[in-house]
């Protein structure tokens, strides 16, 4: 039997483990494995498993996969959480992390680490929903008038305060999570698209604040994250 070591994070609730391929071998990334290790019983336990790997056009590259073993484009917790160890790792200010269809930016923040999310898109909008991508899709919930669509994220927004959103969270493929950070930012463009004003917007989910700053073109989200343990992870074999 061989082991794999990994860094258990969190950020806001929305917890993760992390396997660094910068600096050991990975295992084979199987529906099996990442159901095994992403199990909150027999495994770890997380909402995402997060697999840094080397990257020649970035410091490193990132892939995500939910609890059920499907693989995701993006998570701006995720993001967020990796780049404050890889920044602690480094001893950089700051870091390029290269997703699917983008390279985005971690640093650290007055509130926490930041990542710059690059371009959300408004895809569809009706009375009842705005349609974000923002390298994954989400729907977000003005009213909660229609059946919740299962192949993406879903934000129902339960109250505002002004500036203050307050947001419910299904995520596709890990179902309820205390917390999206891209559910956040697509809550955020979705309340800039209704209102038609760009401002910045705390976000408050069940896990937790965020802060979602920037423009439609390049969305920053801020929060607090933390590790919360290390160890080695068995592997059946």
């Amino acid at each position: 039997m061989s082991s794999v070591p990994f860094t258990k994070m969190q950020a806001q609730g929305n917890d993760f483990v992390v396997l660094n391929g910068l600096s050991c071998e990975l295992p084979e990334l199987t529906d099996t494995f990442v159901r095994q290790i992403t199990e909150r019983r027999y495994g770890i336990g997380c909402d995402q498993l997060l697999v840094l790997e080397n990257c020649a056009s970035a410091d490193a590259s990132l892939r995500i996969f939910n609890s059920d073993g499907s693989e995701a484009a993006n998570c701006g917790n995720g993001l967020r959480c990796v780049g404050e160890l890889l920044m602690h790792d480094s001893g950089k200010e700051s870091i390029s992390i290269k997703l699917a269809d983008r390279t985005v930016t971690a640093s650290r923040g007055e509130t926490g680490v930041r990542v710059e999310m690059g371009a959300a898109t408004i895809t569809d909008q009706t009375d009842a929903h705005v349609d974000v991508e923002i390298g994954n899709e989400h729907r977000v919930f003005f009213e909660a008038t229609e059946k919740f669509p299962t192949d993406r994220n879903v934000e129902i927004v339960t109250g505002q305060v002004v500036d203050h959103i307050y947001i419910d969270i299904i995520e596709r493929g890990a179902g309820r999570t205390p917390a999206c950070g891209s559910g956040a930012c697509a809550t955020a463009a979705a309340v800039w698209a209704v209102e038609g004003e760009v401002r910045p917007l705390k976000i408050e989910m069940p896990g937790g604040e965020v802060i979602v700053s920037g423009s439609i073109d390049n969305v920053i989200l801020e929060g607090i994250v933390s590790k919360t343990f290390e160890g080695q992870f068995s592997i059946d074999g």
